[in-house]
């Protein structure tokens, strides 16, 4: 055998082990570069994989909610953009925010159309009551100008929001083909999210970590997230009504202020940007705020002041109150000076000094100290100077830009008596009555009447004057009802609720608001009511697509007796606008209240797909099935509108009801009283529970609960009927003035 074959044999070979191998054989070493690639493939490649997995799977499943302005839907067949109900979610925990006011976009625009859209916070959606805000002035000052132009003008602003909320509206807006962007906002810098004074959000010394934090909040795993934290977490105590949260205090030289003035101007620039970038045009508009009746929310002294300085104040300034009291407003100006020596930066101080030297009739000295106490108020609701400068600057250095200046705060001080803006164009610290939304239609209009294309302009109808605040009150049904209805509220807030309670004077303005309640009773006569539907009939005619013009019709009617007619303008609305979740809620109660059982269920559960955390939807849901007798189905949306809003009295009787009906007497008793607990003060829950102690035999009790009951009604016997007898939820479930 050669040694060719030899080697080559079967037998000459021997089996190798992979250690033999690898020695044989060595491989080569990984190369710097693939170890990086494997490093950042594992560090960043597989998480960021794994979370779009994730996202994928929440969308998939329906876990949470879109986050944008705007979700896509059809009206008539027609495709258009509605205002999401959950938008501020990003914003403020569900439970606590407030919504956009429902409103559709058509997904198509005609040639003929100037779409305007107009950014802000409550004053400029028009708290207390939107239905009379400058934006609808502003449109009819446009239509009757020019009627032949198609004029959309949509306000997409939201109580308690501020910048850091706008800039995300505006770059959903900037979607939408706009030609205008109007910006009224700076009230909410400091108290709204992300604020130095913010109870929700805290504030960032980063804006780029607190856009990004609001980018995670629109994904599904930002919402998972924000959801295991926040059951985790103690949130603030919900209140009965929205209200205005207290906020921190924050103190007028505050470092913090500094970021807020930053991320004020930063945002407003970026607004102003992508206005820009959609071939849209910008006004932005200083904010007047009331500062002649309106004393501060709250008071520091400075910094470093010691216990006998603060003895020295307190002596003075109480002294002065003392003379204030007594009409002696020289020697109150004298020790509210001497008191100014020690500490000039006490807010209420500076506001009495304000109201003495006003009575004295020196008025310039009166507006430096008012506006002072405004600056220094350490519970920063209203606009200061310097986020109204910032916005000057802004609008004077961007003119080239497409963006206009208006002055607003400059030409409400100029309208005033002695340039010093107060309740003849305010209702309290910073939201108007109908005169100072009519102030504000006029000044903006005039500047966007200037900055109209000629194709526009040319259309003006010729000989047209200008509608009148009287003109503009007709074309919006503001009747004597309206105005005494928004006065009530106006007056039940400033007597009420904070932070109102805490301020100076305010008997004093309490009683200013009771006196113009009854100016305007007295004006109401036993024609009025026909007179104001004839009012809403012709305004109605002008322009039938104002969802609000229609839902104040509705309330009007239902005032009148007319719960068909009612119906129908609520039938009407929701045509226009299916995602009104609060229409939708009202017709429900109208059909259950007239026997519509099926249509109210119906509508009653679309308004729960709209907003599930409306409480007033989710009780209407419960009662309905209540009188269908479906009582499971009820107590959970009744247990549901209860952890919603903890107040909702109603919630708690029918509740209760059920259980009792089913023999539960234990379970129903604990929700009368965990009723009685929240509601205190509500006499029909006293009255139930009375019932249905006195049908277990327990009568001592039960007299306890009625004449409580009785007490804080002496009418509620007769008008529910005896207690011994459960009133049927058919007969007293809806409330129909919600």
């Amino acid at each position: 055998m050669d040694e060719d074959t030899k080697n080559n044999s079967p037998a000459s070979k021997k089996a190798t082990t992979p250690a033999q191998a690898s020695k044989a054989e060595p491989r080569p070493p990984v190369s710097a570069r693939r170890l990086w690639l494997f490093r950042i493939v594992a560090v960043v490649v597989m998480p960021v994989l794994a979370m779009m997995l994730l996202e994928l799977v929440l969308r998939l499943v329906g876990f949470g909610y879109p986050a944008a302005t705007f979700v896509k839907g059809e009206v008539k067949g027609l495709p258009v953009y509605c205002s999401n109900n959950r938008f501020g979610w990003r914003f403020f925990p569900p439970e606590f925010s407030r919504q956009l006011e429902p409103f559709v976009v058509t997904a198509d625009k005609t040639d003929n159309t100037y779409r305007i859209f107009i950014f802000g916070g409550s004053a400029a959606g028009g708290d207390p009551d939107p239905a009379y805000r400058f934006g609808k002035m502003l449109h009819i000052m446009l239509r009757r100008q020019y009627p032949s132009v198609n004029f959309e003008v949509f306000t997409a602003a939201m109580p308690a929001i501020n910048s850091h909320a706008v800039v995300q509206i505006t770059k959903d807006c900037a979607r939408l083909k706009p030609d205008l962007f109007v910006v009224y906002m700076g009230n909410n810098e400091v108290v709204g999210p992300y604020g130095a004074g913010t109870i929700f959000a805290p504030l960032s010394k980063s804006l780029f970590l607190i856009r990004m934090g609001v980018a995670i909040k629109a994904t599904r795993m930002g919402q998972l997230t924000t959801s295991l934290v926040g059951a985790m977490g103690e949130r603030p105590k919900r209140r009965s009504e929205w209200g205005i949260f207290p906020g921190k205090q924050i103190r007028h030289d505050d470092r913090q202020m500094q970021y807020v003035y930053s991320h004020f101007r930063h945002n407003l620039e970026d607004i102003t940007l992508a206005a820009q970038k959609a071939a849209a045009r910008t006004i932005i508009s200083t904010v007047a705020v009331n500062l002649k009746d309106c004393p501060p929310f709250a008071s520091l002294h400075r910094a470093g002041l010691n216990e006998q300085q603060k003895k020295n104040f307190d002596g003075l300034y109480q002294k002065g109150i003392e003379l204030e009291k007594t009409g002696d407003f020289n020697s109150a100006c004298e020790n509210y000076l001497a008191a100014a020596e020690i500490d000039d930066t006490y807010a209420e101080l500076q506001f009495r000094l304000g109201r003495c030297q006003w009575n004295l009739r020196q008025f310039d000295k009166a507006g430096e100290s008012y506006a002072r106490a405004m600056e220094l108020d350490a519970l920063r609701l209203r606009t200061d100077s310097s986020i109204n400068r910032i916005i000057r600057e802004v609008g004077t250095s961007r003119a080239d830009q497409g963006v206009y200046l208006v002055d607003a705060a400059d030409v409400f001080k100029q309208k005033s008596p002695h340039n010093c803006p107060g309740f003849e164009f305010f209702l309290e610290h910073v939201h108007f009555n109908f005169s100072g939304n009519y102030l504000l239609a006029r000044t903006i209009f005039d500047k966007v009447e200037e900055i109209l294309p000629d194709r526009i302009k040319k259309q003006k109808a010729k000989a047209q004057v200008l509608p009148s605040e009287d003109t503009c009150a007709e074309l919006l049904a503001f009747t004597d009802y309206d105005n005494l209805r928004i006065t009530q509220q106006n007056l039940k807030n400033i007597s009420e609720k904070q932070p109102f309670v805490n301020q100076a004077y305010h008997d004093e303005t309490s009683n200013t608001w009771r006196q113009k309640i009854k100016q305007l009773k007295d004006g109401i006569s036993p024609d009025s009511i026909a007179r104001a539907v004839e009012q809403y009939e012709q305004a109605i005619k002008f322009n039938s697509t104002d969802r609000l013009r229609r839902l104040r019709f509705a309330r009007l009617l239902l005032e009148d007796k007319k719960s068909a007619l009612a119906a129908e303008q609520y039938r009407l609305v929701v045509e226009q606008i299916p995602h009104d979740y609060q229409t939708l809620t009202n017709l429900a109660n109208l059909e259950a209240a007239t026997g519509n059982v099926d249509s109210a269920l119906k509508h009653a559960i679309a308004a729960t797909k709209y907003m599930p955390t409306e409480s007033l939807a989710n009780y209407t849901v419960g009662a309905v099935y209540q009188i269908k007798g479906r009582y499971k189905e009820a107590q959970r949306y009744l247990a549901e509108a209860i952890r919603l809003k903890p107040q909702l009295a109603l919630a708690y009787t029918n509740l209760g009801w059920i259980l009792g009906q089913q023999g539960k007497t234990g379970q129903a008793e604990r929700i009368y009283r965990k009723g009685i607990k929240a509601v205190p003060n509500n006499p029909t829950l006293h009255l139930e529970l009375a019932s249905l102690l006195r049908n277990q035999g327990l009568w001592q009790k039960a007299d306890i609960e009625q004449q409580k009951a009785i007490e804080l009604d002496p009418n509620i016997a007769t008008r529910l009927g005896p207690a011994s007898s459960p009133t049927s939820p058919g007969l007293r479930t809806f409330n129909l003035s919600i």
